[in-house]
């Protein structure tokens, strides 16, 4: 599969990786560190799974929380445990073709597989269960942060142009099953609402709480100020 990847799509990934990196020359040392920066956010998916903890912490976005992490880990078994290991492709770093390029981004090493991106695998499923949950109108653009991981991923060549595009349709796919996986779960907790965990994972806000009770306390601590009489 991977020499056939290499074979068949090589022209097509060839001019992409060519034409991004005479930008990145154009573009010069800031944008590299800005590139850098934004892969950080996604490896090993921590980023979105940070994403996806912090929501889950307030009552309100709970659904959408769980949505992110259930997305993360649906299109991770499709990269990680599915595709990577059944394609085996190589790095574009590792083919003569474009090492110096790579060497010019920094030399970034990675230690997995290449197809598909799971950085740009990771971000699109949170991205598109951010889409499915929330208010379309505005949530499509949180696909441009998707585009723009994959983008890191082929400025710093440690990508090719058809990882990427196989990250975004993993991430997608991840997404929408876990889509269905969370309206089973929640459909569940709302049936069992009165069994005690159920209720807990429904209402629990700890951070509001947290917040109701500090300003109580402050309310009700008396006052510094000296009496004036």
């Amino acid at each position: 599969m991977a020499i056939w990847l290499d074979t068949v799509c090589h022209g097509f990934d060839y001019a992409i990786l060519q034409a991004i990196h005479n930008f990145a020359l154009e573009a010069g040392s800031f944008f590299a560190w800005l590139m850098e920066a934004i892969t950080l956010l996604c490896d090993d998916g921590l980023g979105m799974i940070a994403l996806g903890l912090v929501l889950c912490l307030f009552k309100r976005t709970r659904k959408l929380g769980t949505a992110v992490l259930f997305s993360v880990a649906f299109a991770a078994i499709i990269t990680n445990l599915t595709l990577k290991p059944l394609v085996e492709r190589a790095r574009p770093y590792t083919h003569e073709a474009y090492i110096d390029w790579w060497r010019a981004m920094g030399a970034h090493t990675e230690s997995d597989r290449s197809f598909p991106s799971g950085h740009t695998t990771a971000a699109m499923a949170a991205m598109t269960a951010i889409f499915l949950h929330t208010n379309k109108k505005y949530s499509w653009t949180a696909f441009l942060f998707a585009l723009l991981m994959g983008f890191t991923r082929l400025f710093l060549v440690v990508h090719y142009p058809t990882d990427v595009i196989a990250g975004l349709i993993a991430g997608a796919v991840g997404a929408v099953i876990a889509y269905f996986a969370i309206r089973a779960l929640f459909y569940l907790l709302e049936k069992h609402r009165d069994k005690k965990l159920c209720r807990l994972f429904l209402e629990l806000d700890p951070v509001v709480s947290t917040i109701g009770r500090l300003c109580k306390k402050r309310e009700s601590a008396p006052s510094d100020e000296s009496d004036p009489t």
